[in-house]
């Protein structure tokens, strides 16, 4: 029987405020427990729960109620700390230094010899790609690049335990499959791998049993092999290019199976399956720290051409106060002498205004001769 590496019973966490009173529990009555050399996936969606029961696998954060135990002891346990890598969901390094400096100090932290530092500083560069790049601040690394090195210093103290976070994220095509790699070679090692990620065809293709969370709660746990697997369903494999032959095997098959046909439940996808999962979680009115999903599409967002109706454009534009506007009365007739006489007067006032102005000029012009006059 293998080991038991990992064992959690009735694992809650509460949030409380200022006052003590709870405030969001993020965990509820988690039970799993992982054995030596699996490759474990914790998924579900954001406010699922993940990163809280990470932290409180690692010793980060203590539990409300319920055990944690790591190879048999408290992750408090410093001898248990020794044994545990790793990879946080975002990446922190000292940006000012470069790879070999940065692996050295972490290496120097778990207190390996010198001259084995050195020697396995330059295996792990070597083996996350990095090898151009040793002398570069990491301050000026891509997302992938950092990525890398924070796999690198996750794998430093060789442990035996390694936790890692969305460990695809940031890297191209070519770097997943070789993470993907890398922790196939890890299990066969007889390393244990927690991993948690948003990207399900990776953990797809590595992993061995998982647990899917949402609002706190297991929702589905179990070999993967088995989960996906249509137990209401069937699928018929058998190999012939006769047409004929083709015709009577349908059929016969619909009485009875014979000997050449092959019985086997189709599988679907992880993530088919875990949709599934989290829409039923929904349907139970399972409740969740993290965003909710499948909102409606805001109603002024679907309405057709330029001028559709907006229940929200018409709030935004209407007037705060709704008044009554006084109806202005009929003007009084105006007499026509009256008319006569302002319009005269308005016809005198533009004569004598271009008389000003023609005064005006000439008075600047016989300035303008003066001065000429006896400058010469």
């Amino acid at each position: 029987m293998s080991e038991t590496v990992v064992e959690v019973s009735n694992l809650n966490k509460v949030f409380k405020d200022f006052w003590g009173r709870p405030k969001a529990k993020a965990v509820n009555g988690l039970n799993f427990e992982i054995k030596k050399g699996q490759v474990f996936g914790l998924l579900g969606p954001n406010g699922s729960g993940k990163s809280t029961t990470i932290k409180m696998l690692l010793g980060l954060l203590f539990p409300s109620v319920g055990k944690v135990k790591i190879f048999g002891e408290k992750p408090s346990n410093l001898d248990v700390k020794k044994r545990i890598g790793y990879l946080p969901e975002e990446t922190t390094l000292y940006r000012y230094l470069n790879p070999e400096e940065i692996l050295d100090f972490y290496a120097s932290l778990f207190k390996i010899p010198k001259a084995d530092r050195k020697k396995r500083v330059d295996q792990l560069i070597e083996m996350v790609g990095l090898t151009h790049a040793r002398k570069r601040p990491v301050g000026e690394f891509s997302k992938g690049m950092a990525r890398r090195i924070g796999l690198a210093q996750a794998l430093i103290n060789d442990p035996d335990l390694i936790i890692l976070d969305e460990p695809t994220s940031g890297l191209d095509p070519v770097g997943c499959r070789e993470v993907k790699d890398l922790i196939r070679l890890l299990a066969k090692r007889g390393k244990t791998v927690i991993l948690s990620s948003h990207l399900l065809a990776d953990v797809e293709d590595i992993v061995d049993n998982v647990v899917v969370m949402y609002g706190g709660h297991v929702r589905s746990s179990g070999r993967l092999e088995s989960l996906l697997q249509e137990t209401d369903k069937h699928t018929l494999t058998f190999e012939t290019k006769d047409d004929e032959l083709l015709a009577k095997i349908r059929k016969f098959v619909t009485k009875e199976l014979g000997d050449d046909v092959d019985l086997e439940h189709p599988k679907r996808s992880l993530e088919d399956m875990f949709l599934q999962v989290i829409t039923e979680a929904k349907e139970d009115s399972i409740t969740t720290s993290g965003a909710d999903y499948s909102g409606k599409v805001a109603a002024y967002l679907q309405e057709d051409g330029e001028h559709a109706n907006s229940d929200v454009l018409d709030k935004l534009t209407q007037a705060e106060v709704m008044e009554e506007v006084p109806v202005q009365e009929e003007p009084a007739e105006v007499k026509k002498e009256i008319l006569q006489e302002v319009m005269q007067d308005e016809a005198v006032a533009e004569e004598e205004t271009e008389e000003v102005i023609e005064a005006k000029k000439e008075e600047q012009k016989e300035e303008i001769n003066d001065k000429l006059s006896n400058l010469l």
